[in-house]
């Protein structure tokens, strides 16, 4: 009965050993999935810091030239109403008919003209604007796509 007892215990150890080995194992690796777990929600919470701050910055360069443009439309509507004043009191002045239709010539030409170089340069500004906006989400996205390749790995 000794050995019978005796066998009993060393089954017993050695299901008490590969349960500690398998449950070990199973801890171990737990604890290494959670270590990575980790360090994957650190570095996508700051993927997303940088990514606001990216947004942010983007924001402050689109108001300010909103704000630019705002500014350069509104000068040019007061210049344009300006040389339309002085059109109109030069057309009012006028002795001929052949002076005014001259006159009301040479200021529909000139608005013209005014009109297509402020539409060219607006157009060059919104172009310009449009990468200054972009420039800085571009430049997070790049850095973004290379960490999450490093993550991914």
């Amino acid at each position: 009965m000794n050995t019978q007892t005796r066998k009993g215990v060393d089954a017993g150890l050695f299901a008490a050993d590969q349960f500690k080995t398998v449950f070990g194992d199973v801890n171990e690796r737990a604890k290494v999935a959670v270590e990575r777990s980790a360090k994957i929600v650190e570095e996508v919470a700051d993927l997303t810091r940088g990514n606001v701050e990216a947004f942010v910055a983007s924001s402050k360069v689109a108001a300010k030239g909103v704000e630019t443009l705002s500014q350069e439309a509104a000068e040019y509507s007061r210049k344009s109403f300006e040389e339309a004043s002085t059109a109109l009191k030069s057309l009012a002045e006028v002795k001929s008919a052949t002076d005014f239709f001259k006159l009301q010539g040479d200021y529909a030409r000139a608005a013209f003209d005014n009109a297509v170089a402020e539409s060219a340069r607006f157009s060059e500004t919104m172009l310009k604007l449009a990468g200054e906006v972009a420039e800085p989400i571009t430049s997070r996205y790049n850095v973004a796509a290379e960490r999450a390749k490093t993550l991914a790995a």
